[in-house]
């Protein structure tokens, strides 16, 4: 990692604001992270990303699996999946740094012709998964956010760049599940498909036999491929989405515990509430204007 891109980001990020860890740019979808402070687990989604840790360190949650991440690794996440995570390095003196750019699945299966010598693509691949980033992607990251300062470059290198990008991932070693998302018809296209009809249609409740006749699949292999990709059952999923949301809601004072738990679907605030508090150790009317007063 370089000094100057570290110092770059930090000023950018200080002609903005400090008040806030993500920093969006002129590019639609390319960010900057910037924490000065540890922070405890916390449930939340993660988008189809890849993120370039330049200092400081993090980890998530997925299921039972913990994924570790600091300077010189890279993020990549393949599907929208709920985790726990928390930065774990970060001081005001070296703050916890990173670039964050969202995937296009359009972009990858533009690709498909110019990667057919890439490794294949293993059965085991993960949704999300972490290594230490190559030189060329390190390098692509880089123009990238340099374009991202410049609207003339923005619109005229970005989009070459943005491309690049997307390939060198396809050609990480931990980029296997982007390899299989390659296929329209591939088990991890499949999930995703099925993710886009969940995340738009999370307050009501959704059969698990709809979900897998969406996806092509039995029940019981849907099942096994869902969970396999998000370390959860769909119920799980859908549940995880309705509660996340029922946060922002609440931290925002936009409701009370009771309209919130009708606003994400729920018919029982008592079951919302047991629910919530189990999830995130806190009841919901703890929460309640907590975005405001931070």
């Amino acid at each position: 990692m370089t000094f100057d891109l570290i110092t770059d980001i930090c000023k950018a990020v200080h002609e903005q604001s400090e008040s806030e860890p993500f920093y969006k740019t002129k590019l639609d979808g390319f960010g900057l992270l910037h924490d000065v402070r540890t922070k405890p687990i916390e449930a939340q989604v993660y988008e189809p990303i890849v993120c370039l840790v330049l200092q400081g360190k993090k980890e998530t949650h997925i299921g039972d699996r913990l994924v570790q991440f600091g300077a010189g690794d890279s993020l990549i996440v393949s599907h929208s999946i709920p985790v726990l995570a928390a930065v774990t390095e970060a001081s005001r003196q070296k703050p916890y740094v990173g670039l964050v750019f969202s995937l296009n699945l359009s972009i990858l299966r533009g690709l498909y012709d110019e990667v057919g010598s890439a490794p294949a693509a293993p059965e085991m691949a993960q949704s999300l998964a972490a290594s230490k980033a190559t030189p060329d992607l390190i390098d692509a990251m880089t123009r990238l956010f340099r374009a991202s300062q410049n609207a003339m470059d923005t619109q005229i290198l970005a989009p070459m760049i943005s491309r690049e990008v997307h390939y060198r991932l396809l050609q990480a070693d931990h980029g296997g599940m982007l390899r299989q998302m390659l296929w329209r018809d591939s088990p991890a296209s499949r999930i995703a498909r099925v993710i886009d009809v969940i995340r738009s249609g999370f307050r009501t409740s959704l059969p698990v036999s709809d979900l897998a006749q969406t996806a092509g699949m039995s029940v019981s292999a849907f099942h096994a491929h869902f969970k396999s990709v998000t370390a959860k059952s769909p119920l799980q999923y859908q549940k995880d989405l309705k509660l996340l949301e029922a946060r922002r809601i609440l931290s925002h004072g936009a409701a009370s515990v009771s309209q919130a738990a009708f606003d994400v679907g729920y018919e029982s605030p008592t079951q919302f509430s047991r629910e919530y508090s189990r999830k995130f150790g806190v009841s919901p009317r703890q929460d309640i204007g907590t975005q405001n007063a931070a």
